[in-house]
């Protein structure tokens, strides 16, 4: 599947998605602006827009697991917005452990000189960068 298209990954939150998209050959990702939720509406016509905009071919989902790796009430609702969101898109979805991403955000961003008020924004979209080149690197090299 190189050369045919991004991967676009999100950090979804109750009030902020943060998003990551891969090159075109799918070996690295950067993050894109946060999307600051508004309602579900909105969140979905952003994201189609998004996919249809920049070739996205997949989009992989944090999915919060507990420490033990067991699932609750978060990764409900995680699943719910995927099952609504493939609605609106016409490419797989694809769910993915984000147990460490925040934390290992929280650690790039320590000492970084972000303000307070700008670090929630950039944790989200860090941890979406994280999550998504953890999927990158985890796929076979063609």
């Amino acid at each position: 599947m190189t050369g045919h298209g991004r991967i676009l990954a999100l950090d979804l939150g109750k009030k902020r998605i943060g998003m990551a998209i891969s090159d075109e050959l799918g070996i690295t990702a950067q993050g894109i602006p946060t999307l600051e939720r508004r309602n579900k509406r909105t969140d979905f016509a952003v994201l189609s827009a998004l996919v249809r905009e920049k070739n996205i071919q997949r989009i992989v989902l944090g999915l919060p697991l507990r420490m033990s790796g067991e699932e609750g009430t978060q990764a409900d609702w995680v699943r719910g917005f995927a099952e609504e969101l493939k609605g609106h898109v016409d490419v797989p979805i694809e769910l993915r452990d984000e147990r460490w991403t925040s934390k290992q955000a929280e650690r790039v961003l320590m000492g970084s000189g972000i303000r307070n008020e700008d670090r929630k924004p950039a944790i989200d979209r860090i941890s979406a960068v994280i999550l998504l080149q953890d999927f990158l690197d985890s796929r076979p090299r063609q």
